[in-house]
């Protein structure tokens, strides 16, 4: 990713003008190089103020800093200089969603599914959406649409379902497992440090570009579709593996567990992800 970003940077460096920003922004933020992202992105929309996919970047890095309004105001613009951007849709309806506007967010994200049929985080985050509304309805006897109320009642238990869906597989043990999507987005899952903090979705951003530098690996290689990918470090040993939407399944076991007992655990996980994402809402 290094030579990448100094390629680019150099290829900017010769010609500010140039759209190469908007792949420097993407590479830098990808590499968690926030900062300098988004002076990237904004010294790109200083010349390029009407380019929808600048301001989609943009919007992109103001989520990976949490600043969910600033994103949304982003992709607002995006839509209004093209209409049918499947990004700005995907992340409007990832904001609604966070913010408990559930109709909202899967108005978005329908319109997304319907202008790019093949984008797998968007299948999964709108089966989220219609499960929540699902859940939301029930809380609310079916009796017209559901209230603030039933609608942070279905939030909470999706959001705990989703935080313990690999409790049971894991056990007591020392490991834990998240699954992280196409995005780098955790949606299920927790890794929660010595300390006690939950550090899941600072994994998963870091894991973002993991899946494509498997697969184009394994396709240089002639080696078919990548299956399972094991790192063993000082501390724990991580292991990752594919399942349905594009999404991926990790599991960090500590360095005493043998790698057999880690590999199964991991195919469990597997299972066990693959079956919640399946679940229609």
């Amino acid at each position: 990713m290094s030579d990448e970003i100094r390629r680019l940077s150099d290829e900017l460096a010769r010609d500010p003008s140039s759209l190469v920003f908007l792949q420097l922004g993407e590479a830098l933020r990808k590499s968690g190089q926030l900062p300098l992202a988004h002076k990237v992105a904004v010294r790109g929309l200083e010349r390029h103020a009407h380019n929808a996919d600048a301001h989609d970047l943009l919007a992109r890095i103001y989520v990976d800093r949490g600043d969910l309004e600033q994103a949304f105001d982003e992709w607002d613009m995006v839509v209004r200089l093209a209409p049918h951007h499947v990004g700005a849709q995907k992340g409007m309806g990832y904001v609604l969603y966070k913010q408990g506007k559930l109709e909202e967010a899967e108005a978005h994200l329908s319109a997304a599914a319907s202008t790019d049929a093949t984008d797998a985080s968007i299948s999964t985050a709108l089966r989220m959406v219609r499960r929540l509304l699902r859940y939301a309805r029930v809380a609310g006897n079916g009796t017209g649409a559901p209230g603030p109320a039933e609608l942070e009642a279905a939030q909470r238990r999706v959001e705990e379902e989703a935080h313990f869906l690999f409790a049971d597989v894991l056990g007591d043990g020392e490991q834990t497992a998240l699954l992280v999507n196409s995005d780098g987005l955790v949606t299920a899952g927790a890794y929660v440090t010595g300390d006690g903090q939950d550090v899941a979705q600072e994994v998963g951003s870091q894991l973002s570009g993991v899946r494509d530098d498997a697969q184009r690996a394994v396709r240089h290689l002639d080696l078919g579709e990548w299956k399972t990918l094991l790192y063993e470090t000082d501390v724990a040993t991580v292991a990752l593996a594919p399942t349905m939407d594009d999404s991926m399944v990790l599991v960090a076991a500590s360095r005493s567990m043998p790698l057999g007992f880690v590999r199964r655990v991991l195919d469990r996980c597997v299972r066990r992800a693959t079956m919640w994402l399946a679940e229609v809402g």
